[in-house]
């Protein structure tokens, strides 16, 4: 089961958003198509909240924490994101789901657990509502 600890060092487990759909973006501070999609990811969060969906970061590559916190503030990300400095994390996932060379990466997980769409590169919010909206209508 995936549990790491956010940016604040606070333990997060997966699991804990069993029963919602879960939108996974992996993201850095220093990449240039995490900002650009940052911003659409702000509003989507915010917009697919009632429908039981949760958004939850992996920040990645950035040794300090202190970027990936500037970085969340200056995008308004009000979702949580897991601190992955080494890429530890994201070598936990099988690499034909989540290729730790791709950054960033977005997954939907659906209400069981299971991924149901992996995104390789940068997504925009017109391109994912559709698939979250997909997901939260199986169930």
């Amino acid at each position: 089961m995936l549990t790491w600890t956010d940016l604040d060092g606070n333990p997060i487990s997966l699991a804990a958003f069993r029963g919602e759909v879960v939108v996974l973006n992996v993201w850095g501070s220093w990449c240039a198509p995490c900002r650009a999609e940052a911003d659409d990811l702000a509003l989507l969060s915010g917009e697919v909240r009632g429908a039981g969906v949760r958004f939850l970061g992996i920040n990645t590559r950035d040794r300090d924490r202190d970027a990936a916190r500037s970085f969340v503030r200056a995008h308004g990300l009000d979702f949580p994101s897991l601190h992955d400095p080494t890429g530890a994390l994201l070598l936990r996932f099988p690499p034909e789901v989540l290729n730790p060379q791709t950054i960033p990466s977005t997954l939907v997980v659906d209400r069981e657990g299971r991924v149901a769409v992996a995104i390789g590169g940068a997504v925009s919010a017109g391109r994912l509502k559709p698939l979250i909206d997909r997901v939260a209508a199986e169930g």
